[in-house]
Order: C-alpha cells, then structure tokens, then sequence
C-alpha cells in the first residue's frame, strides 16, 4: 500500500508540476475565484485517476508475465523520451508552446461561454478543460501502469493527492511560480523518476 501510495504521489506531483493542465488552472484562477477553479480542477483529476485506476485494473486481468514486462517497458520508454526532451529544451523557465496552447484552450471555451458566469459555470469549465487536457496524457497512462501492477487504492490515494497538491499550487500562487519554474529541470527528473520505476518493477519481477 506505501509503495503504491509513494509511487502515485511521486509520479504525479513531478509530471504535473508545469504541465498543460496546470498552467490552464493558473490562467484559470487569474480571472475566477480560486476555490471554484481549484474544485472544479481537483475534481477532473481526481475522476481521471480513478478512470485510470479502474482501466490499470482491467488490464491486471490479462497474464501477469505480459503485465511485468510491459509495465517496465512502459516506465523506461516514457524516461527516455522525457530525458531526450529534456535535453533538447533550453535553459528558459516556463515552456512557452504548453503556455500558448492552454491560453488558447481557456480563450476558446471562454469564447463559447457568456461573459458573466456563474460559479457552475466557472466549475463545469475548470472540470471540462482540465479533464480534456488530461485524457491521453502521460501521466494517465502511467497511472494505468501503476494501477496494473500494484495496489489501486494505494495508487488512487497517491495520485489523486499529488494532482491536488500541483492544483493548490497552480490556483495559490501559479503566476508568479510559474516564472520560476524550469521546465527542463521538472522534465530531466520526470524522466528519471520513470527510469527508476522501470528498474525497480524489473528487480521486483527478478
């Protein structure tokens, strides 16, 4: 249950940290009251990985040889293209192209909302653009992984904290961290934190 627990917590709260869906919550909160932009935030991640958890536990019905090894495979090649982006990234704080593509993402559904919203309506946007940043994303897939091989309430716990400690951060004080915040730092240690899971799934297997 630690493990799994350590593992979500881990694994979220560093992928997160300066992801497409936290600078949408930072624009977010700029312009709504943080509290409806963090709940309706918080709630979409927390629907995600429980979304997540269920398909990683779909997948654990399949032979567990094919889960170890895949589970491995998956770990070591999202490390490798993390720490390759990394290295290809410049020494600049924010990633400017995930920057401009949640301004458009919040500018496009605040273009198809009235101009005077009410707090559900300030919730269901925050919850909708967040959800829809979030299917397909790396950390959805490796929540599935995780969820495959290891405790799934651990798992669910873990994860569903880190991705509100990143939301708190992100509605608390998101403009003025995200000038600080190197992107190829957060990513160089993404990519390692995924390699050391893959090294660990392989020894717990051996």
């Amino acid at each position: 249950m630690l493990t799994a627990f350590t593992a979500g917590l881990l694994l979220i709260t560093v992928s997160e940290l300066g992801d497409k869906t936290f600078f949408i919550a930072v624009i977010l909160a700029m312009h709504h009251s943080r509290r409806l932009v963090f709940a309706g935030v918080t709630a979409a991640l927390a629907a995600m990985t429980i979304l997540s958890v269920m398909l990683g536990q779909t997948v654990s019905l399949l032979p567990k040889v094919y889960i170890h090894y895949g589970e491995i495979a998956l770990f070591i090649a999202f490390g490798i293209k993390l720490l390759y982006q990394a290295s290809r990234m410049s020494a600049l704080t924010c990633d400017t192209e995930v920057v401009e593509e949640a301004e458009a993402v919040v500018k496009q559904a605040d273009l198809q909302l009235p101009k005077r919203k009410t707090p559900l309506a300030i919730l269901i946007e925050a919850f909708v653009l967040t959800f829809m940043a979030e299917w397909g994303d790396r950390t959805q897939i490796a929540t599935i992984a995780l969820a495959a091989g290891n405790n799934p309430i651990g798992v669910t716990t873990g994860a569903v904290l880190g991705h509100a400690i990143c939301a708190a951060i992100a509605v608390i004080g998101g403009k003025m961290i995200a000038g600080r915040i190197s992107e190829r730092q957060l990513t160089f240690i993404g990519g390692c934190l995924f390699l050391i899971f893959g090294v660990v799934a392989a020894l717990e297997g051996a």
